[in-house]
């Protein structure tokens, strides 16, 4: 019989937590064992495996879906090495691979398959959540956290963060012992007042040579030379909108440029299942000139085939027969090249006019390659041929509700990770996870070079093998703030970020932050004088990897 309750209890807790914030009256304070911020997968899981220790926890999260990219159209996983991947992460994508009917994982998966799973663990171990509330503020006592302030602002209909909190909502406040910021852009970690950093670092400054500005950028690059101007040939008639002014600086320095954002894309062929892609509010094909002289270009290669394949236009894997995760590809694709500058420091009116401008800009290439006369016929036809999914997105239209920020804020903690950790120049001896993905940033900026467009700062390089990422880089420095763990923009160069900004990792650092969270709060220390071997033997003990053991030669 108990199991039977606890089955109905599961579903019922499924249903209603999505509608939690409206389905019941919401009491203005919580105090609680842990507050996690952000319900990404990271938070899930940090989420659920502090309740699974039997301790109290909360998961804020700022809009009405779980899961973060995970579920917000990424189905196509980086992994790099899934021997690196254990504990919940790998728990999460062996349940995805059930969803299916698989007894193995499944790496590969529908948005709304990969959001029944996160509410089915959330379900499951009776995590309260609560969705459409973003952090207002922050109460320190000391270089302790004591509680964090939230405003109700529910979404905009794309997905965006609501320029404004709801009028009448009265705030929340969550007393914690334990602070775990697991949002994309860092928000709890900056109004602690912890270090962080935007952008790229010089060469210089950690001793990486793939940081910085590049001098070149050899791929997701124009393949023959793009007139940059409005009048071909003529510079006094200003840039093409998708170009931006300046030289882009010198190679090796640092800058506040963040890697590109786009939206993953879930679509389909299947007539039953499709919804048109229409043109955005305002739509103007002069937006897209630099898109048409690109096609231009591509076809005098002869590589214009298709939309995908060798034509460099976009990256369309197939998650299942008849779904999508399109990707960015090329020199002018999916990625909106520096429309996100001001996107991590933002206020959230601003942010709500990046994440619009980076949905119209998209849909607005999608339905150029598919209606204007510039754009070869058979690439028209193709691009018509796919449209939006019905049963995925269906609050926002058919859309991702989640922007893939592939970087914001990165925290500058008492261990920074750096190339020299994905090259084992240098290996942590405190891990509590292990990255394993290339040292990928997408493109940084557009400019003028030699006369012809050029896009700067992709990088695509392997690590020597999967490296370790230790405790310290996922705790703030020593007096900053006693309290609070960071294992989404933990403390990470730009350029070691691109590999380790993998979802199966930022759930393996959930997870190790909610023992290390509870570790601290039952000896009473700070997070950075957690007992590191004592957190060891319980992250191994829940199955994490912490040490790659490559597989031996045949």
């Amino acid at each position: 019989m108990r199991s039977i309750q606890s089955a109905l209890c599961a579903a019922f807790l499924s249903i209603v937590l999505p509608f939690a914030t409206t389905a019941q009256p919401e009491p203005r304070r919580h105090s609680v064992d842990v507050c996690v911020y952000g319900g990404t997968s990271a938070g899930v899981i940090a989420a659920v495996a502090v309740a699974k220790e039997g301790k109290s926890v909360i998961l804020v999260e700022p809009g009405r879906h779980l899961g973060g990219m995970s579920s917000g159209g990424l189905g196509w996983t980086d992994f790099g090495n899934k021997a690196v991947i254990g504990g919940l992460s790998l728990d999460f994508y062996q349940r995805v691979g059930r969803a299916y009917g698989r007894q193995e994982a499944a790496w590969t998966f529908e948005p709304r398959v990969a959001e029944n799973v996160f509410h089915q663990i959330v379900a499951e171990h009776k995590v309260i959540v609560l969705f459409e509330h973003r952090l207002r503020s922050v109460q320190k006592d000391g270089a302790r956290l004591a509680s964090a302030t939230f405003e109700h602002a529910p979404p905009q209909p794309s997905g965006a963060p609501a320029p404004a909190a709801q009028p009448d909502s009265p705030e929340l406040i969550v007393a914690a012992k334990m602070f775990l910021d697991c949002t994309y852009e860092g928000d709890l970690m900056a109004k602690a007042g912890v270090s962080y950093a935007v952008g790229r670092e010089s060469v210089a400054q950690y001793g990486e040579p793939l940081n910085g500005i590049r001098a070149e950028t050899p791929k997701h690059q124009f393949l023959g030379p793009v007139d940059p101007y409005v009048v071909p040939g003529d510079p006094s008639s200003g840039l093409l909108p998708l170009v931006q002014e300046g030289d882009g600086g010198k190679p090796g320095d640092g800058d506040k440029r963040v890697q590109t954002y786009n939206f993953r894309l879930c679509l389909t062929q299947e007539p039953s299942n499709k919804l048109p892609i229409t043109a955005p509010p305002g739509y103007d094909p002069k937006r897209y000139e630099l898109l048409a002289r690109h096609v231009q270009s591509l076809e005098k290669t002869g590589k214009l085939d298709k939309l995908s394949g060798r034509a460099p236009l976009l990256k369309i894997d197939m998650v299942t027969p008849k779904k999508t995760d399109i990707n960015n590809n090329g020199a002018v694709s999916t990625d909106h090249i520096g429309a996100n500058y001001d996107y991590p420091d933002a206020d959230y009116a601003r942010r709500a006019e990046i994440w619009n401008d980076h949905l119209h800009y998209i849909q607005g290439m999608l339905h150029f390659l598919g209606t204007d006369p510039r754009v070869p016929g058979h690439i028209r036809t193709e691009m018509r041929s796919w449209g939006l999914c019905k049963d995925e997105f269906q609050d926002t239209g058919g859309w991702p509700h989640q922007m893939y920020v592939r970087e914001a804020r990165r925290m500058v903690g008492p261990y920074v990770v750096t190339q020299a950790d994905c090259e084992h120049k240098r290996v942590a001896e405190d891990p509590v996870g292990m990255g394993a993905y290339n040292m990928d940033s997408h493109n940084c900026q557009r400019i003028v070079k030699d006369g012809v467009a050029r896009n700067e700062g992709d990088v695509q390089v392997g690590p020597k093998g999967p490296y370790p990422i230790p405790y310290r880089a996922l705790t703030p420095k020593r007096g900053e703030c006693d309290n609070l763990l960071v294992p989404v923009c933990f403390s990470c160069t730009h350029i070691a970020y691109g590999s380790a900004r993998m979802e199966p990792v930022f759930m393996v650092l959930g997870e190790s932050s909610a023992y290390a969270a509870l570790q601290a709060i039952e000896s009473g220390k700070a997070v950075q004088d957690v007992d590191y071997p004592k957190l060891r033997e319980k992250l191994l003990k829940a199955g994490q990897v912490l040490q790659y053991k490559a597989p031996a030669k045949k």
